[in-house]
Formats: C-alpha cells, sequence, structure tokens
C-alpha cells in the first residue's frame, strides 16, 4: 500500500508503524500533522473537533475513517489546587478555569462534564493558554466565536502558574504538568476518586470519548483502501494488546490493571468502525452545539463517507 500516514506515538499503532503488520508508511510524531495543509503526508492523525467543524462547512479536502486513535476519559484532565475547596464539576460555577485550547476535541469533551453537572459556557471565566513554560504561545481560540468570558491569558501567561498564584480555580489540560504526582506538589485532581466518576460516565454513556482519529486526503481516499486501513488498524491494535499484556512492562501491577479494564469495558475499550462508534459520534457532535461550535449535527454519511467496521468483526 503506497501511503504515507503521520500519527503520535500510540503503542496501538507501533506493529504498523515497524512493519510488523504490512501495509502503508507510518511515521510516528511528536505532534499531529495538518493534513488539510501538510502535502509531505496521504493521511494521519487528526483532531475530531477539527474535521466535524470543516465538514460543516462544506470542506471535504479530509476524510476521516471511524478509526479513533485517541481516547480517553476527561474527569482526570481537570486540576486544582490542593488547598481548593471544589470537588465535583458542579462546584465550578463561576469559577475561573483554565484550558489549553478552546476548541479542542479533549477540552470539548471536558467541558461536557461541567455541562452536564449544571455549568455551561457561560457559567465561567475562562482563561486560554499554555499550560507551562515548555509550551508555545499561540492562538489557542482557534478563530471560533467565543463570548466575552473567553480570552487568552494576558501576555501568554502559563496556566499552572495561574492556578498556583490562585488567579485561576481550575485548569483543563489533557496531560498532567511536570511533577504533578510528587508528593509535593501544588495541585490534585478535582475529582478525589477519578477511576469512580469515569465507571460511572461509562456506565451512563457507554463509551471511552474519542478526540483523535484517522483521516485520509481526499485524492487518496478510495473505498477499497478505507476498508483496508481500518483492516489493518485494527490488526495492529490487537497485536499491541497481545504484546502489551504479555510483557506487562508498564506498571508492576499492569495484570491488575488489565483485569480490571476487561471487566469493566470487556475485551475492546477502544472499538473501531461506525457501529462502535455512533453513539459517541452522536454525543460529540451535541456537545459540539452545546457548546455553540457547531450549528448542527453532520449527516453520519457525509463524516463517514465510509460506513465500514472491521471485516474481522463482521465476519
Amino acid at each position: 500500500m503506497k501511503l504515507h500516514l503521520g500519527v503520535r506515538h500510540w503503542d496501538h499503532v507501533i506493529p504498523l508503524a515497524i512493519g510488523d503488520i504490512n501495509g502503508p508508511t507510518v511515521t510516528r510524531l511528536d505532534a499531529t500533522p495538518d493534513l488539510w495543509s501538510e502535502p509531505a503526508y496521504d493521511g494521519g492523525e487528526t483532531s475530531f473537533s477539527r474535521y466535524v467543524r470543516a465538514r460543516a462547512t462544506g470542506d471535504d479536502r479530509v476524510v476521516a475513517l471511524p478509526v479513533f486513535l485517541m481516547r480517553g476519559f476527561r474527569h482526570r484532565c481537570i486540576i486544582v489546587r490542593k488547598d481548593s475547596t471544589a470537588e465535583t464539576a458542579a462546584d465550578l460555577k463561576g469559577a475561573r478555569i483554565g484550558l489549553t485550547g478552546w476548541p479542542d476535541s479533549g477540552n470539548t469533551w471536558t467541558r461536557a462534564i461541567l455541562g452536564e453537572a449544571g455549568v455551561g459556557i457561560h457559567d465561567a471565566d475562562w482563561q486560554v493558554g499554555p499550560l507551562t513554560a515548555a509550551h508555545p504561545v499561540i492562538d489557542r481560540i482557534g478563530g471560533v466565536a467565543v463570548g466575552n468570558n473567553v480570552r487568552h491569558t494576558t501576555g501568554g501567561a502559563r496556566l499552572t502558574d495561574l492556578l498556583e498564584d490562585k488567579e485561576l480555580d481550575a485548569v483543563m489540560t489533557p496531560f498532567m504538568p511536570p511533577g504533578f504526582h510528587a508528593e509535593g506538589s501544588p495541585f490534585r485532581t478535582l475529582y478525589k476518586d477519578t477511576r469512580a466518576e469515569e465507571r460511572e460516565y461509562f456506565r451512563r454513556h457507554g463509551f471511552v470519548p474519542g478526540i483523535h482519529l484517522l483521516a485520509l486526503r481526499k485524492e487518496v481516499a478510495k473505498s477499497e483502501i478505507a476498508q483496508q486501513l481500518i483492516d489493518l488498524f485494527e490488526q495492529a491494535k490487537r497485536l499491541s494488546f497481545q504484546r502489551r499484556n504479555k510483557l506487562m512492562d508498564i506498571t508492576p501491577w499492569h495484570n491488575e490493571e488489565v483485569g480490571i479494564t476487561s471487566q469493566v469495558f470487556g475485551p475492546d475499550w477502544m472499538p473501531y468502525g461506525v457501529s462502535a462508534d455512533r453513539r459517541m459520534v452522536a454525543a460529540f457532535q451535541q456537545q459540539l452545539i452545546a457548546q455553540e461550535l457547531l450549528d448542527k449535527p453532520v449527516p453520519a454519511d457525509e463524516l463517514f463517507p465510509f460506513q465500514f467496521d472491521p471485516l474481522e468483526q463482521t465476519a
């Protein structure tokens, strides 16, 4: 398959990237490529939010496949100071909240947690900026229309500094700042038991939120290629799971974590294909609408022109 894809360093993609499964050339990157402007790649990983919003405007230059390369619960992504009295999303009504990007897929899902608790986008003061000094000062609102209660941090101030200095009450971040898990960290997660909250979220909604997905440039997006890629990425994911669960080198408690995960989610917590992800995709579009990032849902056959599932699941 003569395709060149750019994706981040996901373990479940490694078998394709190193050639243990024959397929396209997969280059591992530190950041997602811009498939709309970077000609170096035929496809790769892209933002779910950006893709949906592009499709809503009629921009069909990029065609996504129902392969969500990045998923994750978001309750753990809200951090506060250790001395904060806030312990639930409802406690953040009227709060000053920092976040690393306004239209980002992950932060859309995180704001949805607040929305479920009655804290909408107009019920807080939002500051958007870099998490730490290691992150660049760039436009993180992304050209979307926002209310007067959403603005960039002054002078590119770092969110962790503002939180520690009590100029913010909470921060939404996809990844924890350095030292977060150290005993002397000034921060903690908003929820004292994020796992319990996330298990309850899964019980209510039935999915782990999808954040990034696989997409192709329009000129190479053909039906047979789409099905082949879905099948290849499914094979890579399964091989990755098999190796990871045998080698158990991620944590000394890996075996126990695998057991808990299987009991809660079944054998595959990150399923590929339109059938498995239909509910999650619809929920995400509803959140984009509720957060004033989308006017109306994009029809399913426009969002995913190739309405495919992995053949191994449908055989």
